[in-house]
């Protein structure tokens, strides 16, 4: 009989480092016995992907309501295809953000209803929550920075004012819930990532292989 599958899920402003510590985190999870079904949102299943395409188009002008219900789409195509067949199956499920970017971006960043919010998630999801969700944690502006300094070709979401991505930033620093792990962005690569593997490992002690 397979072992539970486990929802791990990094969250965090832009230029928080996430991708990169996705990827080591993935590392990490391979060398401990159990690869995982790697995602990233918008993303993961050929919808959600053309999906990516028209939201992080730079030139794209999209309003607040229709870029939360293609977020949501892109959402629950992913959740049925990907996500839950591979928990259900017994596997990790590591994901590039997931149902709390929306309650931080679509309600911070753009004032959109909450109760809407929770209810375009719940219905995306069927109700899906992470076990344990990774919040990186970053002063205003850090990000942008690190954007400028890396010459990273800005999408639609990174041109957004500095106030914008200032209440992202603070938004992601106060949030709570269950499962939620705060994380400090400012750390370079490799602590970072120590203490986001021992988080994980904390969490569920009972997946990974002991090294």
């Amino acid at each position: 009989m397979s072992a539970p599958g486990s929802f791990v899920v990094v969250e965090g402003p832009e230029g928080s480092g996430k991708s990169t510590l996705v990827r080591g985190l993935a590392l990490r999870m391979a060398a401990a016995g159990r690869e995982p079904v790697v995602v990233r949102e918008p993303g993961g299943t050929s919808v959600a992907e053309s999906v990516r395409t028209a939201l992080l188009e730079a030139d794209h002008a999209v309003s607040p309501v229709a870029e939360l219900f293609l977020f949501l789409a892109a959402r629950a195509d992913l959740t049925a295809q990907v996500i839950r067949p591979a928990l259900t199956a017994g596997r990790v499920v590591l994901a590039d953000r997931f149902t709390l970017s929306s309650e931080i971006y679509q309600v911070v960043g753009r004032g959109l209803d909450r109760a809407l919010v929770m209810a375009g998630n719940a219905a995306a999801t069927g109700g899906l929550q992470p076990e344990i969700t990774l919040v990186l944690d970053l002063p205003p502006g850090v990000g942008r920075r690190r954007q400028e300094a890396a010459g990273k070709a800005l999408d639609r979401l990174d041109r957004e004012s500095s106030a914008f991505h200032d209440r992202i930033c603070d938004a992601y620093v106060a949030v709570t819930g269950p499962g939620m792990v705060h994380l400090d962005a400012t750390l370079s690569a490799e602590p970072l990532l120590e203490a986001a593997w021992h988080a994980v490992v904390d969490r569920r002690p009972d997946l990974w292989r002991k090294s």
